[in-house]
């Protein structure tokens, strides 16, 4: 039998009308401040004073603003794909690091917070550096996983997880790119994975950074560090294989600033993964913080302005309906086992992949990327249009067929609009 599954982190690209350079202006606080949606604080206050593993699989699966049956597990919306925490505020002391273990989905991490965020200490989406064969690094929330390496004398390292998932060449492993998404990190996403070693005995590549929207009523201070970093794969003798890109950070709040660090970096490897996207919109800058890498993007804000957390309702849309005639459920996991395979197919060279898009025009450019778990590289190949199911909205639905190996695949369709 061949296992076909579909990441679950589908790219649901939009465009941006208007960007902003990365300058800091130093201004002084608005006597009003933003509003946050759904900001009821029905999580309570979260204070870290030691180092600590928030568990994304806890949250309850409800509408992103649910209150959650037990505070301070959040929810998890399959619709808007994202953990949602609704905090009072939030406090991570000196020398403590808050970390997650990743939700079944690898769904990013949101928090609405009707007070003020301080980040003494460290809060780290980082992607998990490289894995022996067979385990594939895990990504940080939002992000993609790293490919792994070969299983046999002979056989092949495979390609990074993910829209930017790095590629290998000949023995070694090329890092994951963040080529994909739009400065505004709407919708939220995180980085690509690097790809695995093809060395006999290799190592895979790093997992890609991960994704957090941090949205606050009152001020955002970062004294210490907010890390969405890539994991790092292997450069050591012959055994190479790629960094995971950096991840994706997006701040909004009345007032930003500190005198710590903020970083969406790629992991080092044989190649390093690219860097990812920083995204700080505000109404005041408290101060300018000590590093922030890479330079981000940065919007001001009108007291009383109302944060937008998701896409709009006119947003651009994509969604695989089907691979070879087998409905894709409408939240699928990609866990590459036979328990939790989301498509289920007979031994075949070819699948045709079914691909709906709303709200994208006709002559944009769709593609399906089938990503294999072991020994082949990724192939991509561009669909065509099929049918043009309605006006309006227009919805148009695509096809392609898309070469396949035998064994576990992950599929994942991105749209770039002209």
């Amino acid at each position: 039998m061949k296992d076909l599954t579909r990441l679950v982190q589908l790219v649901r690209l939009w465009k941006t009308l208007a960007l902003s350079t990365a300058a800091f202006c130093i201004a002084g606080m608005a006597s009003a401040q933003i509003t946050v949606p759904g900001a009821n604080g029905s999580d309570g206050v979260l204070n870290i004073t030691t180092n600590m593993v928030i568990d994304l699989s806890q949250a309850q699966t409800a509408a992103w603003d649910t209150s959650p049956a037990t505070a301070g597990t959040g929810v998890y919306d399959s619709n808007q794909w994202a953990v949602v925490f609704k905090y009072l505020s939030v406090n991570i002391a000196t020398n403590a690091t808050l970390t997650f273990a990743n939700h079944p989905s690898r769904a990013p991490v949101v928090w609405l917070v009707s007070g003020n965020v301080t980040i003494d200490g460290t809060l780290s989406l980082d992607g998990q550096v490289y894995a022996p064969v067979p385990l594939l690094a895990e990504p940080g929330p939002g992000g993609f996983r790293g490919g792994t390496g070969n299983f046999a004398v002979g056989a092949r390292g495979a390609s990074g997880f993910g829209p930017g998932g790095g590629l290998f060449e000949s023995s070694i492993g090329r890092g994951g790119k963040y080529d994909y998404g739009n400065p505004s990190l709407i919708p939220l996403i995180g980085g690509s994975g690097g790809a695995g070693d093809a060395q006999f005995d290799a190592n895979g590549g790093g997992g890609g950074g991960g994704a957090c929207l941090i949205a606050a009523t009152g001020s955002v201070t970062i004294n210490g560090a907010l890390t969405c970093n890539g994991g790092a794969g292997r450069n050591q003798s012959s055994r190479n294989s790629g960094g995971g890109s950096g991840g994706g950070c997006r701040i909004v709040a009345n007032a930003i600033g500190g005198s710590g660090s903020v970083s969406a970096l790629g992991g080092f490897g044989w190649e390093t993964g690219g860097p990812g996207k920083i995204r700080l919109e505000r109404v005041a800058d408290s101060s300018s913080f000590a590093s922030i890498i890479p330079p981000p993007s940065v919007v001001p804000l009108q007291a009383n302005d109302q944060a937008l957390l998701w896409p709009p309702a006119s947003a651009p849309e994509v969604t695989v309906l089907s691979v070879d005639q087998v409905a894709v459920p409408a939240d699928p996991r990609a866990t590459f086992d036979a328990q939790g395979s989301d498509v289920v197919l007979p031994l075949t060279n070819a699948v045709r992949v079914v691909v709906q898009t709303i709200n994208v025009e006709q002559a944009s450019e769709v593609s399906v990327r089938n990503t294999p778990r072991i020994n082949a590289n990724a192939r991509t190949v561009n669909a065509t249009v099929d049918q043009v199911v309605n006006q309006a909205p227009l919805t148009i639905r695509w096809v392609a067929d898309v070469p396949v190996e035998p064994g576990y695949s992950a599929i994942q369709v991105r749209v770039v609009r002209p």
